[in-house]
């Protein structure tokens, strides 16, 4: 009876302990939630920018956007992103000035494009504000086709610019695939579908087809230039032949305006030294929660696997 009473007992203070340990677990699962949505609050209000109120500003201030890194469709450089900060900083009654300030290696020019045009768009509906582009360490290719539509081009004197030329480049694996014994079996509906297939020996006529298409992208891109820069370009035969030159030299031959930094052309150019930063930042803060929500959901499901055993 003794021993029927000690067993009942201990099997009564183990299955407390257990339901004890289980609520810890459920609690510290809420309180990790919980701590992860306050973060991930911060991190948004943190990446969201301010505006002139929010800053504290009052009267005419500097709008600054900066376009960094490729210039692509899924990039932060893109041109809808960047285009709505366009408008905005236009749009604000107290800007005064705006600057982009670039350090690009360029990207698609179909995306660059349309950054080009939203500019010259935007110049035309407000002519009393002028758009600057400051270039930082590069601005090269398809970030130089989205600055020449900008009012003035300001560079650090080691600043890479330039590359007025298209490219379109791929691999061929034709000969390692004979020395593995591959054979390629390609079947299509129409001459040219299989075009510029890599694993496919190079066809002349495509060839042909794929330089008069980057020439027509090329001279599309040679007559933006002109169009921006107009009688301050100082033609060379190689100007648009594909190289770069230092800031320095970019001035020398107008391809850019001169020297300056962003505060120097918002305080000196521009004559408001204030400046309001336009930037989209929702894309880094939705790539943030992306990963890190991947991160903390794993250890979420691993925490409740950890319960339900």
């Amino acid at each position: 009876m003794a021993e029927n009473w000690e067993r009942e007992t201990l099997e009564k203070l183990a299955f407390h302990a257990l339901q004890e340990q289980r609520r810890a677990r459920h609690w510290s699962i809420f309180f990790k939630t919980l701590a992860f949505l306050f973060l991930f609050g911060l991190l948004i209000l943190a990446f969201k920018g301010k505006n002139a109120v929010e800053q504290g500003l009052s009267g005419k201030h500097t709008v600054l956007i900066r376009l960094s890194g490729v210039i692509a469709a899924n990039s932060p450089a893109n041109a809808e992103d960047i285009n709505k900060s366009l408008k905005k900083a236009f749009a604000d009654k107290d800007t005064k000035g705006v600057i982009l300030e670039i350090n690009s290696p360029g990207g698609s020019p179909v995306q660059a494009g349309e950054i080009n045009d939203e500019i010259w768009k935007l110049r035309k509906e407000h002519p009393d504000i002028p758009i600057y582009s400051v270039v930082d360490e590069m601005c090269a290719s398809g970030a130089y086709y989205v600055a020449v539509a900008t009012d003035k081009i300001y560079v650090d004197k080691a600043s890479i610019v330039g590359s007025i030329g298209v490219l379109m480049d791929g691999f061929g694996f034709t000969g390692t695939m004979q020395k593995l014994g591959v054979e390629r079996r390609l079947l299509t509906a129409g001459a040219n579908k299989g075009f510029l297939d890599p694993f496919s020996p190079m066809n002349d006529d495509q060839k042909k087809y794929a330089l008069s298409m980057l020439e027509d992208i090329h001279q599309q891109f040679i007559h933006v230039v002109k169009k921006g820069r107009g009688d301050r370009l100082k033609e060379t035969p190689d100007m648009y032949s594909g190289l770069v030159w230092t800031g320095e030299k970019s001035i020398a031959m107008g391809l850019s305006d001169g020297l300056g930094t962003t505060d120097y052309v918002a305080e000196k150019i521009i004559g408001a030294k204030d400046i309001v930063d336009y930037t989209p930042k929702e894309n880094l803060a939705m790539r943030f929660a992306k990963k890190f929500g991947a991160t903390f959901g794993a250890a979420m499901i691993g925490s409740m696997e950890g319960n339900l055993r």
